[in-house]
């Protein structure tokens, strides 16, 4: 059959079984971009009451600019990815001071700021401007390859050119927006990594694995490396005289989880104790000396390139005035103060040991 007919299908699909989610019911290029970078490596159930609390804070780009980093990352708290989230804030500054305010409709424009790649430039481009840009994300992917049948790996650089041409043959249709949707929407519920249901696919007469049987061979990915993994230790540092007040420490902008707040420690270096850890990362990052006393939570958690067993403790503070030494900012603070900052998952869990009680 055609590409012409195969284009047809997909979209006639779309149409009649595309989920309903709210950033679908939109062609504002601004919620379009908010929704695709929140939709980088997550779940679109996650993403939609971000998305909706997201829209409500900062409705406009200008709103979004004019916020404080703190109140974005507050917005953001709990979503994972931080990063994404300081580059819509500076994203949202450079399109009200170069381009009045506007989202860009030019591919170079839109790859020029912070936080948009090929894949959200296409998606912005073909979704809210209805221009044929092609997008391959982890679903399309996937599509792509079990539709051609693609038996080396999707991360070589070679491969991922060929889908990348490939998405641009298919995008050239009349509403290029609803050919990209229609691919990642058909990765998302029908062709599915594990499991594809080949039986309800819309384009199964079309798809190269599906006739030579190799669908669950596909799409071939590289050897992974071993992750590693890492033992880390936080304190919450008790005021030695101010009753119910404890320090948290806000990360430094640059680097991972940057600009939020947490519970101060670090990673164990080989030969130390937690106790001996604690102390000597709080001297590093704050100037402080600490009496480290009983273990509050442990737990695991896996990033996107390692994974940590995080070990909480309680510490009284006995000596040093604080310092922002390897830390952006600190605070005494009290849990009534908690709600006004933005803290990683990891330490939600610490605060939920402490005063969920």
């Amino acid at each position: 059959m055609s590409q012409q007919a195969l284009q047809q299908a997909l979209r006639a699909w779309f149409t009649a079984h595309a989920r309903d989610l709210p950033w679908r019911r939109t062609s504002d290029p601004y919620a379009i971009w908010i929704s695709e970078t929140m939709l980088q490596q997550t779940q679109s159930a996650t993403v939609e009451p971000y998305y909706r609390r997201f829209l409500q804070r900062f409705p406009t780009v200008q709103a979004l600019a004019q916020a404080s980093l703190a109140d974005v990352l507050k917005a953001w708290e709990g979503l994972g990815y931080y990063r994404r989230a300081q580059n819509l804030h500076a994203a949202a500054q450079i399109i009200m001071r170069e381009h009045g305010g506007q989202m860009p409709q030019e591919e170079k424009a839109l790859l020029a700021l912070p936080g948009i790649g090929r894949y959200t430039a296409g998606a912005i481009r073909s979704i809210a401007f209805n221009q044929p840009a092609p997008v391959v994300d982890g679903n399309v992917r996937r599509v792509l390859a079990r539709l051609d049948d693609i038996s080396e790996s999707i991360d070589l650089a070679a491969t991922e050119r060929r889908l990348w041409q490939r998405a641009a043959e298919l995008v050239h249709v009349s509403a290029p927006g609803q050919m990209n949707e229609a691919l990642m929407e058909l990765g998302a519920t029908v062709c599915l990594p594990q499991n594809p249901q080949c039986h309800l696919c819309p384009v199964q007469d079309h798809c190269l694995a599906h006739a030579r049987n190799t669908q669950y061979e596909r799409p071939v990915r590289s050897a992974r490396r071993r992750i590693p993994h890492y033992d880390v230790v936080a304190g919450i540092v008790w005021h030695a005289t101010r009753p119910h007040t404890f320090l948290i420490a806000r990360r430094p902008l640059t680097g991972m989880l940057g600009g939020l707040w947490e519970f101060p420690g670090g990673k164990l270096q080989p030969g130390e104790s937690t106790a001996q850890a604690l102390r000597r990362e709080l001297d590093e990052e704050l100037g402080i000396e600490v009496e480290v006393g009983e273990h509050v939570i442990s737990l695991e958690h896996a990033y996107t390139h390692f994974r940590i067993s995080l070990h909480a403790y309680h510490a009284r503070h006995c000596g040093g005035q604080p310092q922002a030494l390897q830390v952006a900012d600190w605070r005494w603070v009290q849990p009534d103060d908690l709600p006004d900052y933005a803290f990683a998952r990891t330490d939600q869990h610490i605060i939920a040991a402490l005063f969920s009680g």
